[in-house]
């Protein structure tokens, strides 16, 4: 089955802005092993077209997926330090199940995620495995906030370019991006920087 997207927003004018540099992640492999209350979670995840080995230990399932994520993205996207997790629900739809227990039915993950302003954005997934579904929302939210930090770094540099050039009408246009794009962002020294700059 094909896992239901929640888009998030400014997600097409990310997309537009990034071009052939948007970010895509799919899960490989995922491999979950818990023990004295620690979860380590080995995960293979596509970048694109290339596989990455991700590794991450945690309190829970979402928790150690999180970590592994952050470790491989979190140096090079600040803003990814600066979200928290506020909200993870789990259902069953259970018209989808094919035995009549209903144990095989289609259970769906919602991660609620608050950035560093206060802002909610939820994320959500839904598959015969709850744990396959957890992973790929987690990819999710890494795949939004990696794109999210890019996209206002490329408008901020078009931003800049165009100012040198005296091309008002690209200025305004930019500017106006930048202020839609910087609500899906989080806190980053980055970000807060370009923010200044701007007044």
């Amino acid at each position: 089955m094909t896992p239901t997207t929640h888009e998030p927003p400014h997600q097409d004018l990310i997309k537009k802005v990034l071009g052939a540099n948007y970010l895509e992640l799919k899960l490989g492999r995922l491999a979950i092993e818990e023990a004295d209350y620690t979860t380590h979670a080995k995960m293979s995840v596509f970048e694109g077209d290339q596989s990455i080995e991700v590794d991450g230990k945690g309190v829970g399932v979402v928790d150690a997926i999180f970590q592994g994520m952050l470790g491989r993205y979190a140096r090079e996207y600040q803003s990814l330090k600066s979200i928290t997790l506020t909200n993870f629900q789990v259902g069953a739809d259970l018209g989808t199940k094919k035995a009549q227990a209903g144990h095989d039915a289609v259970g769906r993950v919602t991660l609620e995620i608050t950035n560093s302003e206060g802002r909610r954005f939820t994320f959500s997934d839904q598959s015969r495995s709850v744990t396959i579904s957890i992973a790929r929302a987690v990819l999710k939210i890494t795949q939004y906030f990696v794109n999210a930090e890019r996209a206002f770094v490329t408008l901020h540099n078009a931003r800049r370019d165009a100012l040198a050039r005296n091309r008002e009408d690209l200025v305004s246009r930019y500017t106006a991006e930048m202020a839609q794009v910087v609500e899906s962002t989080s806190y980053a020294e980055v970000i807060s920087n370009i923010k200044k700059e701007l007044g």
